[in-house]
């Protein structure tokens, strides 16, 4: 059991700590302090349902994906370049650094995990993540359940540490130009990862 749930984590922080889209979104929101544990909640509950459909439906999922693939890819690179545009857009004309403070967040959590929801289950690479790579990994397993669940932990983990690590960057990034370098990067990182699922 032991063994299962450690390749489990590892297997799942391996694949995810990878940096894409989502994780460059979710530091950039929990950054900004907009609902950051609520962020992390959602993308860590996606892809523990995505590892668990993976690890114990594999078959029956491999059949499905191959006629959703192009249509999630299309609506993915759509998302991605929307986003990416913000961040951009942001880069160029922003003239103020990150205030922290305790006031409400201009987003509301509601609007906020639905992005999350979207970024998450729009991009392919997610897919073939949890599903496909950790899945069938998982379904080799002795005990594919302690595996499911060690995959599971190590993406709450992440999203966790990137919720987290909002607060200590935040006095750093203070500052105009190093908060419109964050979002240049964010936005060009989106791009990039835009770029890839099209080729």
């Amino acid at each position: 059991m032991l063994a299962s749930f450690l390749t489990g984590f590892a297997v799942s922080i391996g694949l995810i700590v990878a940096i894409g889209a989502q994780n460059a979104w979710v530091l950039s929101r929990s950054l900004r302090g907009e609902h950051r544990w609520v962020l992390a909640l959602v993308c860590a509950g996606v892809d523990a349902v995505l590892i668990v459909t993976g690890v114990f439906g594999l078959d029956r999922v491999q059949q499905w994906l191959p006629a959703l693939v192009p249509v999630l890819t299309w609506l993915g690179v759509g998302l991605l370049l929307y986003l990416a545009a913000q961040s951009l857009l942001r880069a160029w004309q922003g003239t103020s650094g990150l205030v922290a403070s305790s006031a409400v967040a201009a987003t509301g959590a509601w609007v906020l995990a639905g992005q999350a929801l979207a970024i998450s289950l729009l991009n392919p690479h997610v897919y073939l993540d949890t599903v496909v790579l950790i899945g069938s990994v998982g379904a080799q397993q002795p005990a594919p359940g302690w595996y499911a669940l060690g995959a599971a932990l190590a993406s709450l983990s992440w999203f966790s540490a990137l919720a987290g690590l909002g607060r200590y960057l935040q006095q750093w990034l203070r500052s105009p130009w190093h908060w419109r370098c964050f979002d240049a990067v964010i936005g060009l990182v989106m791009v990039l990862v835009a770029v890839s699922l099209l080729m």
